[in-house]
């Protein structure tokens, strides 16, 4: 019973998300706001319920499963991949560049923040 009411507020908070993003016409998609609400409530609960720990634990087993349509869709629409290369290459290579850039400064700053010396420093 506990995973289905941990179900109930993901859905729930993903729902309350979506309808925020009508009433308002937001351009942040509504499980993005779903997401945050449902952090908001768990930042003020401080700490997360066993059903919602329940739930994400049984989804995050099943996470592959969700790559599935993902999957379905390139090769469903494969001829559009082949026509529009150029741009996909050129935005998956640029995209994996400023991850990793973004990334290590993100943990530069935090090395610098809580005071960590970084091993990597040339001396």
């Amino acid at each position: 019973m506990g995973i289905l009411l941990g179900m109930m507020l993901i859905l729930m908070c993903q729902l309350l998300g979506e309808a925020l993003v009508l009433l308002f016409d937001l351009l942040i998609p509504g499980p993005v706001i779903g997401m945050l609400l449902l952090f908001s409530m768990l930042l003020i609960r401080g700490h997360i319920p066993e059903s919602l720990d329940q739930a994400a634990t049984a989804l995050l087993n099943h996470l592959a499963l969700f790559f599935v349509p993902a999957g379905v869709g390139v090769m469903l629409h494969w001829h559009h991949v082949g026509n529009e290369w150029m741009p996909i290459v050129v935005a998956l290579l640029l995209s994996a560049v400023i991850t990793l850039a973004v990334t290590a400064l993100v943990m530069k700053l935090m090395m610098l923040l809580f005071g960590k010396p970084s091993t990597y420093d040339s001396k």
